[in-house]
């Protein structure tokens, strides 16, 4: 079957245009700190957005010279850090839009 008519995906958003590696690596950090350092997965939605923001560019500093560099801590990339605090400031900020 190759009906394209049978289904309307007119206007939706393409989520298979997102690299998976960025879903894992997020993946990775929340799993990391569910399971080893916060407990509760919806911690992160306690904390300031500037801490995020603060956090993130942490992790991008210092992942500059080494994109390949990992967090001391967790093991994990800070390049995957840095991606887990920017979906929380991107869900603060669609949080807020819908005030």
């Amino acid at each position: 079957m190759n009906d394209q008519k049978a289904k309307s995906d007119s206007g939706k958003m393409r989520l298979s245009l997102i690299p998976r590696e960025v879903i894992y690596g997020i993946a990775r950090v929340r799993e990391y700190a569910v399971t080893t350092k916060y407990k509760d997965p919806d911690n992160w939605k306690k904390v300031e957005p500037q801490r995020y923001w603060d956090a993130t560019l942490r992790h991008i500093v210092a992942a500059w010279d080494d994109y390949k560099a990992r967090d001391e801590e967790s093991g994990l990339l800070h390049i995957e850090h840095a991606c887990c605090n920017l979906a929380f400031l991107l869900e603060f900020m669609e949080k807020e839009k819908r005030k």
